[in-house]
């Protein structure tokens, strides 16, 4: 089990994560696209990400937005390695489909 991480270390993963943010208790970002397709094509893709990592996050797909909020809830509803590796995955892909 991952163990959750302090203020601390979540603000250090934050500053190599634009646009990204942490209520203390989970990491979160929205994401604007040009179109509820590309919005709808950037949700299969984190569905993807979030299978192969066996980590899943709450996810929310607008008409042209995708917004994501994650945390572990085996470590008591913090923030660990695993939510920030997710985040870095999408962040990854996400250009791909247009987000900004």
């Amino acid at each position: 089990m991952a163990g959750p991480l302090s203020q601390k270390e979540i603000e250090e993963h934050l500053s190599e994560l634009p646009g990204w943010s942490s209520d203390g208790g989970r990491l979160s970002r929205t994401y604007r696209l040009g179109s509820h397709f590309a919005a709808t094509s950037l949700v299969i893709h984190v569905a993807q990400i979030q299978d192969e990592l066996n980590h899943h996050s709450e996810l929310t797909l607008g008409y042209n937005t995708v917004s994501l909020a994650v945390n572990t809830h085996s470590a008591g509803d913090a923030v660990t390695d695993l939510d920030v590796e997710l985040a870095r995955r999408v962040e990854a892909v996400a250009p791909a489909h247009g987000a900004h």
